[in-house]
């Protein structure tokens, strides 16, 4: 297990470091010139060039990158070009507002998704399977900024029983948590249904129960515990559909999130934010996906030796 956990460790900083280079020449491709947009337009190539120097802009792009590198390993992703602020700490300011969100939005996906496709398996091709994936399907399909849009306007604008905007309580993170939620909780019941009905069909499930165990028993200990893998393989997987919806659900419930401040920072054409953003997102999509590979890995010990 040590060897396995180590070479996964070392594979780590590899990935980052090829995800941010990518990042890293996208964004240089973006129109526009964050210099033009610093000194102002009425601005003289003077004061343009200037600007550009003062943010590193002139130098070749490969000089560029590496002293991106170096300044982000020491936690440093310079000064934000639309707010003349430390990018580290206006990300450190808006995280906790997204990391609470996609915790929630994990937690009724998993919460809901795993019961919902092992009612769908237990009962299959009766009425609960057909609920459960007609459901599955319909949150898989429907857009979470339209979802997000009628949630607003019926339970708050129309009802009254929520607030609309805002982060202030509680009760602000039932409609983003909704919204953002749905499409990780349809594709966990779908997944969850699919490899439960492949295990029950297996000899061992109906060697259980020969023996006279429960059916709660067959279905909780030994089926759930065998169909774990591609359902914390999917779970790992959708982290990153979660940080991509943050996004757009962020900026329509005005949610002081990471995922506004990186469409703010788009609109600005605010290199060193979109990069300290972006570079968080990929970090956490892989820390994700790490541990998800671990917990598998404990699940089913063969994986280590692969």
């Amino acid at each position: 297990m040590k060897t396995y956990i180590a070479r996964k460790l070392l594979a780590l900083p590899l990935i980052v470091l090829g995800v941010s280079l990518l990042v890293f020449l996208a964004i240089r491709m973006l129109p526009g010139d964050p210099a033009r947009m610093m000194a102002g337009p009425e601005a003289p190539e003077a004061a343009v060039e200037a600007m550009r120097v003062r943010l590193g802009l002139g130098q070749p792009l490969f000089m560029q990158y590496f002293g991106f590198v170096v300044h982000a390993i020491q936690g440093d992703f310079g000064i934000s070009i639309r707010s003349n602020l430390p990018v580290a700490s206006e990300i450190a300011n808006r995280f906790p507002y997204t990391f609470a969100l996609a915790l929630t939005s994990y937690a009724m996906a998993i919460l809901i998704g795993v019961p919902a496709g092992m009612a769908a398996a237990v009962f299959r091709n009766r009425w609960p399977d057909q609920i459960v994936m007609l459901l599955a399907i319909a949150g898989a399909s429907v857009a979470n900024f339209w979802l997000a849009l009628m949630a607003m306007n019926y339970f708050a604008v129309e009802l009254h029983w929520l607030p609309l905007l805002g982060a202030g309580s509680w009760k602000h993170y039932i409609l983003p948590t909704i919204a953002l939620g749905t499409l990780p909780t349809a594709l966990i019941a779908r997944m969850t249904r699919s490899s439960m009905i492949e295990v029950l069909s297996q000899d061992f499930i109906r060697t259980a129960r020969a023996k006279g165990l429960g059916s709660f028993a067959i279905y909780r200990k030994h089926a759930l515990r065998n169909a774990l893998i591609p359902i914390v393989t999917i779970v790992g997987l959708n982290f990153g559909s979660i940080m991509g919806g943050a996004v757009v659900t962020e900026s329509v419930f005005n949610w002081p999130g990471i995922g506004r401040l990186l469409v703010d920072s788009v609109r600005y054409r605010d290199y060193p934010m979109i990069e300290g953003v972006t570079l968080l997102a990929v970090v956490s999509v892989v820390v994700v996906n790490f541990l998800a590979e671990m917990a598998i890995a404990a699940i089913n010990p063969r994986i280590r030796l692969t």
